[in-house]
């Protein structure tokens, strides 16, 4: 469904080309100073118009609906909202007949009957990141005694940032994408949060790392190249009484509950799906395979402007059980 959470419960709502998108946000503690200059710094670092990202420019002014009242939270669900100007739907309307490879456009199409808005891929759109983020910084509220700080560690398959203007130029000379890998830090989490089995602290964040769309893959600490580890190296030895330890292989997290250490965690952000590049695919209308090329307005790496979006889902699993 379009809902999240229990104690921190985020409701979103919206299409891409829609009049506006936006959330309802219910478990919102009253007496948090809140108004809209203080979503900007977060939202900003989401904006495209960079190199690499989508010309699609949107003022993403955030309009508070409803729980703030004289500066505060009011403890009533918040509702916040964002409305939509610049868009361009005709570039979507051949996508009935020819979804795009790697899009929800088909998927959506049978789930939903055809009946689905596929302007700007209508609610698949990256565009609805822009409510985690929002969700994101109450939850950075709620959760004020961490720091979250999430960074991009490699594009096009390179760790090397000298590299990573010249892998961008490249995909987009040639009509194509790349994608990348984000990593957050979250300092000052407190050692005990988390519900074991299915409310895990990693099954938290990684149920909604998998909610930003392009997202193939997420890791903690040592991650997969545990697999490849003994015992002797990837275990977090203890230093002190306060539980402290020498490493933090285990990425902050044991038994699914933070144990003090910084929680530390990867995603994999997939290549942008609608490239200019031309494919062979099929046409569900003619019964036909043929070339195909997505036209209008579209990142060339998706990963560039993740960064805020991850702190925002971390911030968001936290709320569920910081109080």
């Amino acid at each position: 469904m379009n809902s999240y959470g229990n104690r921190f419960r985020i409701s979103m709502f919206g299409e891409s080309h829609g009049e506006l998108i936006g959330a309802v946000m219910d478990g919102v503690p009253a007496g948090i100073p809140l108004c809209a200059e203080d979503f900007v710094a977060d939202l900003s670092r989401r904006k495209s118009g960079g190199k690499g990202t989508t010309p699609r420019i949107e003022s993403d002014m955030p309009h508070i609906v409803s729980g703030v009242f004289d500066g505060y939270t009011t403890g009533a669900p918040l509702a916040v909202v964002f409305r939509n100007g610049n868009t361009i739907s005709k570039d979507y309307s051949q996508f009935r007949a020819i979804p795009r490879p790697g899009h929800a456009d088909f998927t959506a199409d049978v789930k939903f009957r055809s009946f689905n808005d596929i302007r700007g891929g209508g609610h698949f759109s990256g565009r609805l990141t822009l409510i985690l983020v929002a969700a994101g910084t109450v939850a950075k509220k709620i959760a004020s005694d961490v720091s979250f700080n999430a960074s991009i560690k490699q594009i096009g398959g390179s760790d090397n940032p000298a590299e990573w203007d010249g892998i961008i130029s490249d995909a987009m000379e040639e009509g194509d994408s790349v994608g990348g890998i984000i990593e957050c830090v979250c300092n000052g989490v407190p050692a005990g949060l988390g519900e074991p089995f299915f409310n895990s602290l990693e099954s938290e964040i990684a149920h909604l790392a998998f909610s930003i769309p392009g997202v193939r893959g997420i890791e903690f600490g040592d991650g997969f190249s545990s697999a490849a580890m003994k015992g002797s190296q990837h275990n977090d030895c203890f230093t002190n009484a306060a539980g402290d330890t020498a490493t933090n292989g285990a990425g902050g997290i044991n038994g699914g509950i933070s144990n003090g250490n910084p929680v530390v965690f990867r995603i994999a952000v997939k290549p942008t799906s609608s490239i200019s590049k031309i494919q062979h695919t099929f046409n569900f209308e003619s019964g036909e395979m043929e070339d195909f090329s997505v036209k209008g307005r579209h990142d060339a790496c998706i990963a560039l402007r993740c960064p805020v979006i991850v702190e925002a889902i971390a911030a968001i699993a936290l709320a569920q059980h910081i109080r």
